[in-house]
């Protein structure tokens, strides 16, 4: 099973590290150069097998537009492709908004607890989620890819994927920089998950 996983370009509450989990923001337009910009690097790795692949996003509005830049920019029809609500990003539940430093004058118990274990912590707050319980649907929609798939979409799911594919410590997944200008290629059956030397390509 071959995955080339991208996270969605920069949006405003990326730029000033606001905890966004499911809030629909858009793209800003440095993301939106990221995501063209990644399309042509993705373009020259795939070649002619481009359309051989099953195209796949998380259905929230920054990972479609992500999705549709970057199609446009290999050559294919923008709107062709799925999504799938698995792929959707980790609830920070009543986090989502909210800067750390600013959770940290509100709440600086439950920052500190966070700290202390990130992948198991679970937000305040109705359906939020730990890295760990979003791991458990990353995990069910990594079973279900059956062919060679382009996956648009979160931070916190290349976190699992990582986890998962890897082993991955959970502190390191839990910590480790997700680009959002770089293309990852996962390989299960190798359990192998590193980031491609996009430059080459563009």
């Amino acid at each position: 099973m071959l995955v080339y996983v991208i996270r969605h370009g920069q949006t405003d509450w990326n730029a000033i590290r606001r905890l966004q989990g499911q809030k629909d923001i858009p793209l800003n337009d440095f993301g939106r150069s990221q995501a063209v910009a990644n399309g042509k690097a993705l373009s020259g790795i795939l070649g002619t097998t481009a359309n051989d692949f099953d195209y796949v996003a998380s259905p929230l509005g920054r990972t479609r537009e992500t999705m549709e830049l970057l199609r446009g920019a290999m050559g294919l029809e923008p709107d062709a492709y799925r999504t799938d609500a698995r792929l959707v990003e980790v609830s920070f539940g009543d986090w989502e908004g909210y800067t750390i430093p600013e959770l940290k004058l509100a709440h600086p118990d439950k920052v500190k607890a966070r700290k202390a274990a990130k992948w198991d912590f679970i937000p305040p707050g109705d359906h939020a989620e730990s890295y760990e319980i979003l791991s458990w649907r990353i995990g069910a929609w990594l079973s279900s890819v059956e062919r060679q798939t382009v996956c648009v979409c979160h931070g916190g799911v290349i976190r699992s994927i990582f986890r998962l594919i890897t082993g991955m410590d959970k502190e390191e997944a839990a910590d480790i920089p997700i680009p959002q200008d770089q293309i990852l290629r996962v390989e299960a059956d190798l359990r192998k998950a590193e980031w491609v030397d996009t430059i080459s390509h563009a």
